[in-house]
C-alpha cells in the first residue's frame, strides 16, 4: 500500500508519496525512478517520503514551498522527530541511495555524500499537514511494473530521437549534395568559362 498526497502550493500540483512500512519502503528504494527525490528525517527514524520530479528536472528545480510539504510531511510521520524542534529533513536523488546485503529493512546509506542536502524544519506547521493529509489516497501499487513500463517508454523514446537523428543527417547530407551541385552548376555558366561556338576563321567548312 503507498499513500499519496497532493501539494497544490504549486501549479500544476505535485504528488508526494510514502510506503505503508518499512518493507513498503524496500520496495520503493528498489524499484524507484531516477526522478524521484528521498526524503528522510535525519539521523532519527521516519517515513520514506518521495517526490518524482519530471523527466530533466533537477533538484535545484525544487519549488521551496513544495520542499517545506514534502519535509513537513516527513516530520509528521516519524515518531520521535514530530515531537522535535529544529530538526534537520535529508534529500537526495533516488539513484544516489545505496542498499547492501548488511543493511536492515528500509535501512540505506548514500553512494555520494556530497549530494545529499539538508532542509531545517524548526516545528511542525499543523496548516500544512492537515491541507496534505486531506488529499490522502491510499493504492495498491506492483512497483516493478511501473518501474518497467516507465523504462520502456524511455527506451522507445531514445529510439524514436535516434531515428529523428538518422533522418536530419540525411537530409543535411542531401542538402549539402544539393549545394555542391549547385556551386558547381554556377560555377560552369561563368562568363570566363563559357565558349562559342562561333568561329569567324577562314579555316571553317560552310555548309549551305
Amino acid at each position: 500500500m503507498v499513500f499519496y498526497f497532493t501539494s497544490n502550493v504549486v501549479q500544476p500540483p505535485v504528488t508526494l508519496f510514502m510506503g505503508l512500512d518499512k518493507y513498503e519502503n524496500e520496495d520503493l528504494i528498489k524499484w524507484g525512478w531516477p526522478e524521484d527525490v528521498w526524503f528522510h528525517v535525519d539521523k532519527v527514524s521516519s517515513a520514506h517520503v518521495y517526490l518524482r520530479l519530471a523527466a530533466g528536472q533537477t533538484l535545484d528545480d525544487i519549488p521551496s514551498a513544495v520542499l517545506e510539504d514534502a519535509c513537513q510531511l516527513v516530520k509528521a510521520n516519524s515518531i520521535n522527530g514530530n515531537k522535535m524542534n529544529n530538526i534537520d529533513i535529508v534529500y537526495t536523488m533516488w539513484d544516489n541511495l545505496k542498499k547492501t546485503p548488511a543493511m536492515e529493512v528500509g535501512q540505506v546509506a548514500f553512494h555520494r555524500d556530497k549530494e545529499v542536502r539538508k532542509f531545517r524544519v524548526e516545528k511542525r506547521i499543523n496548516d500544512i499537514v492537515n491541507r496534505l493529509n486531506k488529499t490522502k489516497v491510499e493504492a495498491s501499487v506492483d512497483f516493478r511494473a511501473e518501474r518497467e513500463k516507465r523504462d520502456a517508454l524511455e527506451r522507445a523514446d531514445k529510439k524514436q530521437a535516434a531515428r529523428d537523428v538518422r533522418e536530419k543527417e540525411k537530409e543535411d547530407q542531401k542538402r549539402r549534395q544539393e549545394e555542391a551541385e549547385l556551386r558547381s552548376y554556377n560555377s560552369l555558366m561563368k562568363s570566363e568559362n563559357m565558349k562559342s561556338n562561333y568561329d569567324d576563321g577562314n579555316d571553317s567548312d560552310d555548309f549551305m
